[in-house]
């Protein structure tokens, strides 16, 4: 509890989110009770456990509980558990980062400690077995009662020491688990053999063998489960492994190397060739090519020169570089990227609660189904011995481990291979949602088209043209909307003269209203004209033609003397994948809408390049919300994609909002997806993302179900031996996550080989 100054002081702020690391759970009833046992603390508003993680992501009010309260309740529900801080502030959030190298080591560790104890449980359980294996070919090696008693005892009270450990807590605490299931099991082999064996008058055969057996399978099983589940954090650990340990800075005219996590906003940074960009930044000196693949999915380097940004953890491939920090700790791209993964594969998805009312119940059921079977078979046939042996059979078939891990081990594959492709899945929610998706809302300028307008013409009266590109330009000066920067540029390239306009304000979905030299002048759209009652003139036939050429308009003038002032028309050229976009999407069986606050001429020209299904033009910001809202109505499943401000409404509206980090902050905030990248192709790869997880979760729940439906019933009838029952307990939870581990084969449209 090294950082409880810093957790208190953090709780005086209000209520927050935190994460408890928590050790010995072994399956889905464990995740329940160690749930139970959070929520009951009081302050705490939610809880949600992650088999897979072993981890807690706990929310708590504001000054109602302590974490010493938390800890506390986990101990008690019979676990160990530690604090770790889901938001940190920016050293806290890279010590993190190297503390969970350290936590790898540990983990190395703790697995090479789980494959010595298999080892020996193998070495002694082997000649228990060999007997067994040699019977068939007439081979009699029965070892004698007490050397087969030496054997096992080591495995059944040393090596399965941990299940009798938190079988014990579990009971204590009403409640039951996968080890409380083996430790009965393999128990009553054990005694049966030991009362066979005093008491049984020379009885030659006990099963000895089969308590060992099974509990080595358990064990090796164990180890397995725990080396595949390592392996579904690969991707957090990739991108934790891309911030370099040291970044050189650059003082007048010395240098320094110092380690990254000092690294301060304005901090010059030097990057030679070859190494790995420290921080967040702006070129402020060379050219080169960055590698930002394991960042953004752009399997291509990108050539990067003066005033461009740059990510930390990106490669510099040829030029020295020097760098304007802009973000460090955990505001930089790849710490925010990195805590949107772990967010996501820590949270739980809809589909578990089926998962978590089954478990709740499991351990307990199996257990009644085990005496059940004891005292059937033992009244039925007189033989209590087969009676007992049925009973265990039950008892290590059940696998409530499958059960936990079938949800949690997809998602976490799943989510940590799509930020490999540039695909930031925000929780498990938005993946689970989206692999239903059926109909997808674009926004138009900067998702489907490049997002840089040119001027394409310019209208105004003769020998006026300096005069009102000159006002436009002064009007526009301050915006950072597409078509003003196109306008600019226009302007400075005819050389108008320019000042900045006064009292500038935005006309939401209409254009800009502002003072030049005491004059209301309008830009806008033709709506915004009639509104305010100035009439086009010829203006009007020349916007009619642009608008049927599929270019943007927007006209220019003087709302003190009502007079219009001029015309000028923009073209936004569609991305190059934006026409294979729309044709993956129509193989997902997916409809496509484009909403966009463009007139109908550029709206449709769009549409028609690239194949889009419908199409609404002239859509102010409030109404984007309106229209994603009656398609739900519809019973449509809806998906929007935008870039701006303007179409956070939609994007909360929509079942899943899909952002381009191309675009702004608000944007990505408010999405479940977050495209890294501006390739729209990564549109319907996050959707094929999410379907494939999706299928795995419903296959890994079918086996995990499957197995007890099966298993449990074979065992009660007598015919499963209890080795063979404890073999497919243990290796249910493995190919539950090996099948999971099966999408880390799947790759982006971008990276497949043409067909």
């Amino acid at each position: 509890m090294e950082n409880t100054n810093h957790n208190h002081k953090k709780e005086a702020h209000g209520s927050h989110e935190m994460d408890i690391e928590i050790e010995g759970m072994s399956c889905a009833s464990c995740v329940s009770r160690v749930e139970k046992a959070l929520k009951n603390v009081p302050g705490v508003a939610d809880a949600s456990v992650n088999l897979a993680t072993e981890k807690a992501r706990i929310k708590i009010d504001h000054g109602k509980s302590s974490y010493e309260d938390l800890l506390k309740a986990v101990e008690n529900a019979g676990y160990k558990a530690k604090v770790q801080e889901a938001h940190q502030d920016h050293t806290n959030h890279l010590n993190h980062m190297h503390h969970g190298e350290e936590a790898g080591s540990d983990k190395a560790l703790a697995l090479q400690k789980q494959k010595d104890r298999v080892l020996v449980a193998a070495i002694l359980s082997f000649p228990l077995v060999l007997p067994m294996l040699l019977q068939p070919f007439g081979i009699n090696l029965l070892l004698p009662a007490w050397v087969q008693f030496v054997l096992a005892a080591p495995v059944q009270f040393w090596l399965g020491g941990k299940f009798y450990g938190t079988s014990w807590k579990a009971v204590k605490n009403l409640s039951g688990n996968m080890d409380l299931l083996v430790a009965l099991g393999t128990t009553s082999a054990f005694g049966l053999s030991l009362y066979l064996w005093l008491f049984g008058h020379g009885h030659k055969h006990l099963y000895f063998e089969g308590a060992a057996v099974i509990i080595t399978l358990v064990l090796f099983g164990k180890y397995l489960e725990t080396k595949a589940k390592q392996q579904t954090t690969a991707a957090i650990k990739a991108l934790q492994a891309l911030r370099p340990e040291t970044a050189r800075i650059r003082h007048g005219e010395h240098e320094q190397e110092i380690p990254s996590s000092q690294v301060k906003v304005k901090d010059q940074v030097i990057v030679k060739p070859g190494e790995r960009v420290p921080v967040d930044g702006i070129i402020l000196e060379g050219h080169s090519q960055l590698d930002e693949s394991l960042i953004t999915g752009e399997s291509l380097p990108i050539d990067k020169s003066v005033g461009d940004k740059v990510i930390g953890g990106s490669v510099n491939a040829h030029g020295a570089l020097v760098i304007e920090a802009t973000a460090v700790g955990a505001e930089s791209t790849l710490a925010r990227i990195v805590r949107l993964v772990e967010n996501a594969q820590a949270a739980k998805a809809p589909v578990e609660r089926l998962v978590d009312r089954v478990s709740a119940i499991f351990v307990p059921v199996v257990i009644v189904i085990s005496l059940l079977t004891i005292l059937g078979w033992g009244f039925y046939s007189g033989h209590w011995e087969q009676a007992i042996i049925n009973g265990v059979a039950v008892l290590v078939i059940a696998c409530p481990c499958a059960l936990g891990l079938a949800t949690p081990a997809s998602i976490m594959v799943g989510t940590g291979v799509a930020a490999k492709a540039g695909i930031l899945i925000k929780d498990a929610e938005a993946l689970e949602i989206a692999h239903s998706i059926n109909t997808v809302a674009f926004d138009k300028t900067g998702t489907l088209t490049e997002g840089k307008p040119k001027v394409s013409q310019f209208f105004t009266e003769a020998g006026k043209e300096q005069e009102v590109l000159s006002t436009l330009a002064s009007i526009q000066s301050g915006s950072e909307h597409p078509l003003a920067k196109a306008a600019l540029e226009k302007a400075k390239q005819l050389g108008a003269s320019f000042t900045s306009g006064q009292n500038v304000r935005s006309i939401p979905g209409r254009g800009l209203e502002g003072n030049v030299q005491d004059q209301v002048i309008l830009v806008g759209t033709e709506k915004l004209m009639q509104e305010r009652q100035i009439q086009l003139g010829n203006f009007s036939e020349l916007a009619k033609q642009s608008e049927h050429n599929g270019e943007t308009v927007s006209f220019i003038a003087n709302d003190t003397t009502k007079k219009i002032l001029g015309l000028i028309s923009f073209g936004d050229e569609p991305k190059a994948s934006a026409k294979e976009t729309l044709s993956r999407l129509r193989q997902l069986n997916v409809q496509t809408l484009m909403l966009t606050g463009d007139n109908e001429g550029s709206a449709r020209k769009v549409a028609s390049l690239l194949g889009i299904d419908e199409v609404r033009f002239r859509v102010l910001p409030e109404d984007k919300a309106r229209i994603i809202a009656n398609l739900k109505k519809d019973h449509r499943k809806v998906a929007m994609v935008g870039d701006g401000v303007n179409d956070a409404p939609a994007l909360a509206m929509a079942d899943v909002g899909i952002a381009m980090a191309t675009g702004t902050d608000v944007a990505m905030h408010t999405a479940g997806i977050t495209l890294m990248r501006g390739n729209p192709l990564l549109i319907p790869d996050a959707l094929d993302i999410s379907r494939k997880t999706y299928r795995k979760i419903k296959q890994n729940l079918f086996w995990a179900f499957i197995y007890n439906i099966i298993g449990i019933p074979l065992a009660a009838a007598g015919l499963l031996n209890p080795v063979i029952a404890g073999a497919a307990m243990a290796f249910s939870s493995v190919s539950v996550i090996s099948n999971a581990l099966l999408l880390n084969r799947w790759k982006p449209a971008s990276q497949r080989p043409k067909e």
